[in-house]
């Protein structure tokens, strides 16, 4: 490699890493809009969930066979871009294969691993562009993908085919020119590699500098594909590779049943059954600015997490039974609307330096219908993957709705006033609730 290479790979890879960290702190700053929630507790549960959950994937394996294609996926474009660290050393030190030597008969094994992982990412991400595009699952088939999500999944597909094939192809052509003794490949004999080697035959015909031009290509395009995808990530569904691992490490502990109540509103009932424990006039502690979310900013940082965090795998969805029964709610719409909030909040940001108000709040992006329509059963919770709760995020909303804005079915407003008045939701007096006992 010449030194106009080195200084063009550095170029390059220092652009590509900082165009990504200015994202990264970029979503980092838009999760923190959120309210401060501590998520410290029980750290060894927190570790437990990160390797079960993130690393080991243990929710995908309720459907094993999907499951074993999603990890192949997973582990191999993990592991395999562990080269990288070869590729880009070699980039900038102007060497090849820079391992090859201080490994020795290892590093033989480690490219057929390489290489087994990658015909298992190119063959399962075929598979999965056929189950989305002509097997078409009632779940990647619903109309919240409709426009870029869907297309942002094929691209990603079609990104991983592509790098494998260069991958595959580079290391075809570098075996050949190993063969041919010519130049800098002959200094590295790692002899042939369990996949690649299948590719000789179409190679085999090429003249030397034609090898020479693809291997080069290969290496050039598969460097610049990996930094591409890296940069990609931050506006795609697909930062749930990043993100998973924070997400399983923050997950909820409690009863995934459990509601979390309003310690204000605790308080306003205690006060109202037994008055003489409400505070003297005057030392009240202040309410909390909002009941409920009406926007981003009412939400916890962690449910911020979910949003950037959800696959749009719609597993959730495919669980909801309002939604198989037809009703508008989809648990996966609600998460993308909360990040296209979410995004729009940050730019907004962006462009003025602190949030400007701009006349909308999350019920634009959510309807009244899609809220009201929640059983709060949980399903969605417990169906996904990386534990992101569309259900907190309903809750929080039905709250605002209520409490805020007085908006609530007839039918629930009677059972509010019967609660408020009766202390039950029936329309009995507290002093007849037990006459029951004493009627023949």
């Amino acid at each position: 490699m010449t030194i106009v290479q080195q200084i063009l790979f550095i170029v390059l890879a220092a652009t590509a890493i900082w165009w990504f960290t200015r994202n990264a702190l970029r979503i980092r700053r838009n999760i923190l809009m959120g309210r401060d929630e501590p998520y410290n507790d029980l750290p060894g549960v927190r570790r437990k969930n990160l390797l079960l959950l993130a690393f080991g994937q243990k929710k995908m394996f309720r459907n094993p066979l999907v499951a074993l294609m999603h990890f192949v996926i997973y582990a191999g474009f993990i592991i395999i871009n562990l080269e990288v660290l070869e590729i880009g050393l070699d980039g900038v030190f102007g060497t090849h294969r820079l391992f090859a030597s201080p490994l020795g008969f290892l590093y033989g094994w480690l490219i057929n691993a390489f290489e087994l992982l990658a015909v298992g990412v190119w063959t399962f991400c075929i598979v999965f562009l056929c189950r989305r595009n002509i097997l078409k699952l009632r779940r990647f088939a619903s109309h919240d993908l409709d426009g870029w999500p869907r297309s942002d999944a094929n691209y990603i597909l079609l990104t991983e085919v592509l790098l494998m094939t260069l991958f595959l192809t580079m290391n075809a052509a570098d075996t050949l020119l190993q063969a041919r003794g010519y130049g800098h490949y002959g200094e590295h004999l790692t002899g042939n590699f369990a996949f690649s080697h299948l590719l000789h035959p179409l190679l085999n015909g090429m003249s030397t500098s034609g090898l020479v031009v693809l291997e080069r290509a290969c290496w050039w395009l598969h460097i610049l594909g990996i930094l591409a995808f890296l940069n990609y990530l931050p506006y795609s569904k697909h930062l749930h590779i990043l993100l998973a691992f924070p997400n399983a490490y923050y997950a909820r502990l409690e009863p995934e049943g459990k509601l979390r109540n309003m310690p204000a509103i605790q308080k306003e009932v205690l006060y109202a059954m037994e008055p003489d424990k409400a505070p003297a006039a005057g030392t009240e502690t202040a309410p909390p600015p909002r009941f409920g979310a009406k926007d981003v900013f009412d939400l916890s940082w962690r449910n911020l997490l979910d949003a950037y965090a959800c696959t749009e795998c719609g597993r959730c969805t495919a669980a909801c039974p309002a939604n198989i029964t037809g009703k508008v709610l989809s648990p996966r719409k609600i998460m993308m609307s909360t990040r296209d909030r979410l995004e729009e909040v940050g730019h907004n940001v962006d462009r003025n330096g602190s949030f400007q108000d701009d006349g909308k709040t999350l019920l634009n992006y959510i309807s009244v219908e899609e809220l009201r329509a929640c059983t709060t059963c949980n399903a969605c919770v417990e169906e996904c993957p990386v534990s992101i709760s569309p259900l907190e995020i309903i809750v929080e909303m039905r709250r605002a709705l209520i409490m805020e804005d007085s908006n609530a079915p007839q039918e629930w407003n009677v059972l509010f006033g019967n609660v408020e008045n009766n202390f039950a939701p029936w329309k009995f007096s507290p002093d007849d609730r037990d006459k029951w006992t004493t009627e023949g």
